[in-house]
């Protein structure tokens, strides 16, 4: 295998053959986007310049002027997916469209859940095997084990929309309700609902469902809360519709070995803290309120 590092704003040109990441996550259908542990002083700024993030994928590249040997991805290091899905990019598009109704828009918040959770969830289930009787035989099975519930953590109000199908992809979930509030002047999160439990058992998997990762604030706000209840880096993914560099650069400072899958990665985020182009307000455009 080879691998060719790519410093684009975004992902890799439509249409790179992707290759699946030496890394527990065995998925041929991911791009695979890292992000290296940058300077504190990129945090206090809202917009960074593309040159500054640098995403690397594994691709097999047909013209490619340099081809170096592929070397295993680090543990510590972030991921962050964004899966090429033909669906995931109809989505994304619909939930752009400033003429999209807010039934359609919570509909399609949903549909793009579904797909990134279902992308995510692919070789981290806990399975448990046996046999059973066909009506035409003995067949060796595998069921996702009921007794390891999954726990989705959607932060309110628009990670409701995004986790809405989630229980349609995963047998077997428990779900915990996360309000957190954005100051629009400071842009700082208060926490204004908590229903986490004070402990997850031990090697509980948890889906965090925030569809916009812009300034970071909000997800790391979460995400604290979560390490204070004992839970690691690595039994947590996050699920977002849009992510921008602010946000992505804080979580691969604190949080190393995070998984993030998203669908679609836009280059700045704004003064007001809405990422550009994004999709506006997906509370707002979810609920019509």
């Amino acid at each position: 295998m080879a691998s060719c590092p790519i410093n684009l704003p975004h992902r890799c040109s439509p249409g790179t053959p992707r290759l699946g990441p030496t890394s527990s996550l065995q998925n041929p259908n991911s791009l695979l986007k890292l992000l290296p542990h940058s300077p504190s002083s990129l945090l206090n700024s809202n917009k960074l310049p593309s040159s500054r993030i640098r995403h690397r994928s594994f691709t097999a590249m047909n013209n490619a002027h340099m081809a170096t040997e592929a070397k295993p991805v680090s543990e510590d290091r972030m991921l962050v997916y964004v899966p090429p899905h033909p669906l995931i990019k109809h989505w994304v598009s619909v939930l752009r469209n400033e003429q999209t109704p807010c039934p359609i828009f919570k509909n399609a918040m949903a549909e793009l859940g579904r797909l990134l959770i279902y992308e995510a969830s692919r070789d981290w289930l806990p399975t448990v095997s046996g046999e059973i009787q066909s009506p035409m035989g003995v067949a060796s099975v595998e069921f996702v084990d009921p007794r390891e519930p999954v726990a989705i953590i959607p932060i309110l109000r628009a990670g409701l929309a995004l986790a809405e199908y989630a229980s349609s992809v995963l047998p077997a979930t428990k779900l915990y309700h996360l309000g957190i509030s954005r100051d629009e002047e400071t842009l700082q999160p208060t926490v204004y609902l908590n229903k986490l439990p004070e402990n997850f058992p031990d090697g509980c998997r948890i889906f965090v469902v925030d569809p916009m990762l812009a300034t970071g604030g909000t997800i790391v706000a979460a995400l604290d809360l979560l390490k204070e209840r004992g839970i690691g880096n690595k039994q947590i993914k996050v699920i977002s519709a849009v992510a921008a560099p602010p946000a992505l650069q804080k979580l691969s400072e604190k949080f190393p070995g995070l998984h993030i899958y998203t669908g679609i990665i836009d280059p700045t985020v704004n003064e007001k803290g809405f990422i550009i182009p994004g999709l506006g307000d997906a509370g707002d455009r979810s609920f019509g309120t």
